[in-house]
């Protein structure tokens, strides 16, 4: 009877020693040099709160610009400057260049315009084919091929996209904007509104010139 006791707090104390390790261990993994993590906060690690400046927007500045200047080489040795043709030239090296560097890493592309496009959320299939939609348009735009079905196309697809912002914006959500692929990384906010209204606006003079 005795060695069956001595058993019996050998293996009580172990799980003692065993359940102390665990919670020591689960204790551990809750905090962090920073700090104990949040669980309650609502926002995951990807979406922490960032004082993000001008100079992250960077990159699609530099594509904002060169697009300019290209669309504006194409009339340097035209007499008469036409602010239509401009833009058409604008749009079509503008969405050329972005599906360019979402093709770069498509499924990331794809992972990530899923969590705040409304269609992508609930295809796939969109979301892989979104670039290949926009480099299509570019090109359109590029070979002033069917014009006015061009311009209809961009309306409904960007003020579609631009839907999916808003509502994202509206939830307090930070999720990464994928516009840019992994080349641009700044959350969803009032630059990717504006850039998507901006361009459906555009689409839409030319339209109705």
């Amino acid at each position: 009877r005795r060695k069956e006791e001595q058993r019996y707090g050998y293996w009580s104390n172990l799980g003692f020693a065993t359940s102390r390790f665990s919670l020591q261990h689960f204790a551990k993994s809750l905090t962090t040099t920073h700090g104990p993590k949040s669980w309650c906060s609502g926002q995951p690690p990807e979406t922490e709160n960032k004082d993000l400046g001008l100079s992250a927007y960077a990159p699609l500045f530099v594509i904002l610009f060169a697009a300019a200047l290209g669309a504006a080489a194409r009339h340097y040795t035209e007499l008469n400057w036409s602010w239509h043709i401009w833009m058409h030239d604008f749009m079509g090296l503008f969405l050329l260049v972005f599906a360019m560097v979402k093709l770069f890493d498509l499924s990331s592309f794809a992972m990530g315009f899923a969590k705040y496009d409304l269609l992508a959320a609930r295809s796939r299939t969109y979301a892989l084919l979104y670039p290949f939609l926009e480099l299509a348009l570019g090109l359109a735009y590029l070979s002033r091929w069917q014009t006015q079905a061009t311009y209809l196309a961009t309306i409904v697809i960007l003020s579609f996209g631009a839907l999916g912002v808003v509502n994202t914006m509206r939830q307090g959500k930070r999720i990464n904007c994928a516009c840019m692929g992994k080349i641009l990384e700044v959350p969803v906010s009032t630059v990717t509104l504006t850039e998507n209204l901006s361009m459906s606006i555009m689409a839409l003079s030319m339209l109705l010139i």
